[in-house]
């Protein structure tokens, strides 16, 4: 396989997820895509088999160690068959409404631990000639980064579909281990992960201290001031209840170019915009079913890639956590992103997401055998350490196609769990940001009003930053073209990550934004996003 060489075995970070699902209650990551035309189903069967061998990780199902000593591994599957894992369905009626329901079902059960642990759902029927396709995932396989690169190797960047042979591929499985071979290589990489995991959290301890020396701390005022709303108490919001499951799925999106012009505009990154959008989404959704926001905090828990630039496709789980805390009862649309970039920044200065990621390591230390009998355990505590999930996942600012067919959609989906049982993922795809909601039935049975309150409370935003939206285009939109090795152009990561610059393709392609207040002026003197 010309797949670089990957260990065989579960990190603790893998391990943990895995440990946390229960029945009921699934931990996985996935996507829900609309793309367009009819796409056949044995065309895809044959498309997804002839991609595997650069997909080795989907051939391998998840077998614990030996009396629980030591961390799970990765096997081939002796028993993979393709088709338990792609199946199709037809919606009736074809609505877009039917399409979440049936994601928010296919997100309510856990997949068979028996077999890899990934599925694709082809769903027909949708109107507007379009097939939509649920892809799910198991977070101990992948995080939203890596889920983001495995979608990048499925799919293709070329409009024109790729000839796929009817030929059934051989894959070779090789023997499994002996117990005892198994046991004792378990044993003794449950130990050098133990001592990496010791020796990472002191370099971490160095790094942040030679940090601190050179003079990157904060203002005394300013820690004085918001240091406190980082360690208070979570204080429960109406959706913060224990998970009892089923799901619902709710989703949405904006432009992208918008919300770079807003960035633009209030000087701030795009990851602040968004975190500013969704905090005045939930502050609405509160307010609507009566609860009191004045003096309130919102935390979110926002997920930091910590992959090098080298290895932005890694599977498994390399993020850590910062805890973004901001008052939910401010109204003025500037003055709340000012007010979520002044946080930011601040735990960027004080490294939280360091001290989360060595948290977190310090936890993964104890034996996996513990580790599986508190997981079930600890998803089901009333505590709420965060009141959601918010994900911001750069993806390719380009199209995507499968056999041909040209992804139009593309809404991430986050888990739910514990009494985190609204989550929101955001993924920014080929110029626009999708929204993605998760909630519990019990929780949360108007989910779907997110949508609304988060375009309402994204065009108040807008509006305040003085911005107008561009003239629709009356012409019909041409297809794209991406030479199949051009790089994805990413918008800015979540906090902590380093941005990277959009490339000349996503500049051509997305309209300019001027302020208000100002006449519109030749192309070359309009500021673009």
């Amino acid at each position: 396989m010309s797949q670089p060489h990957q260990s065989d075995r579960l990190s603790w970070g893998d391990t943990v997820f895995l440990h946390l699902e229960r029945e009921g209650m699934p931990l996985n990551v996935a996507s829900v895509c609309t793309f367009e035309g009819e796409i056949s189903f044995e065309d895809c069967v044959r498309f997804v088999e002839s991609k595997l061998p650069l997909l080795p990780r989907y051939l391998k199902r998840v077998v614990a160690a030996p009396f629980g000593l030591g961390l799970p591994s990765w096997e081939y599957d002796s028993e993979f068959d393709l088709r338990r894992h792609i199946r199709e369905v037809r919606v009736e009626q074809g609505r877009t409404a039917e399409l979440k329901d049936l994601a928010g079902k296919l997100f309510s059960t856990v997949m068979d631990r028996r077999h890899p642990l990934w599925d694709m759902t082809l769903v027909r029927g949708l109107r507007g000639n379009r097939t939509g396709i649920i892809f799910r995932l198991h977070h101990c396989l992948a995080d939203g980064i890596a889920g983001v690169g495995l979608m990048n190797v499925l799919l293709d960047a070329n409009p024109a579909a790729p000839l796929v042979s009817k030929r059934r591929i051989k894959i070779h499985i090789p023997r499994k281990r002996d117990p005892l071979s198994s046991l004792t290589a378990g044993v003794v990489d449950s130990y050098s992960d133990f001592v990496k995991r010791i020796l990472s959290a002191l370099a971490d301890l160095l790094s942040m201290a030679e940090r601190a020396a050179s003079g990157s701390n904060v203002d005394p005022n300013e820690f004085a001031k918001l240091f406190p709303e980082v360690t208070a108490f979570t204080e429960r919001l109406r959706f913060n209840v224990l998970y009892r499951g089923p799901q619902k799925f709710a989703c949405t999106e904006i432009p992208l170019a918008e919300v770079k012009a807003i960035r633009h505009q209030c000087g701030t990154s795009v990851n602040d915009v968004i975190l500013a959008i969704v905090t005045a989404t939930v502050r609405r959704y509160c307010e609507l079913h009566g609860e009191r926001v004045k003096g309130r905090l919102l935390r979110m828990m926002v997920p930091v890639n910590l992959r090098g630039s080298e290895s932005p496709s890694e599977l498994g789980n390399r993020i850590s956590l910062v805890p973004v805390t901001v008052p939910l009862d401010i109204r003025p649309p500037r003055k709340l992103l000012a007010a979520v970039h002044k946080r930011t920044e601040f735990l960027k200065h004080i490294h939280a997401a360091e001290l989360v990621s060595l948290a977190g390591g310090l936890i993964g230390m104890f034996p996996t055998s513990v580790q599986g009998l508190a997981g079930p355990i600890a998803s089901q505590l009333p505590v709420t350490p965060f009141n959601l999930v918010c994900t911001n996942v750069p993806g390719p600012q380009y199209p995507l196609y499968i056999l041909g067919h040209q992804m139009l959609e593309w809404y991430p989906y986050v888990p739910v769990g514990g009494e985190m049982a609204v989550n929101c993922a955001i993924l920014s795809y080929n110029g626009k940001v999708y929204f993605g909601f998760s909630g519990d039935v019990h929780a949360a049975p108007d989910l779907r009003r997110l949508e609304k309150l988060l375009e309402i409370s994204f065009n108040e935003l807008r509006e305040s930053a003085n911005l107008r939206p561009p003239q629709k285009s009356k012409s019909r939109r041409k297809r794209q073209t991406v030479p199949a090795a051009a790089e994805p152009a990413q918008t800015e990561p979540a906090a902590g990550a380093a941005a990277s610059a959009a490339s000349p393709l996503e500049e051509k392609r997305q309209p300019a934004y001027v302020a208000r207040s100002e006449p519109a002026r030749a192309p070359s003197q309009l500021v673009v996003a």
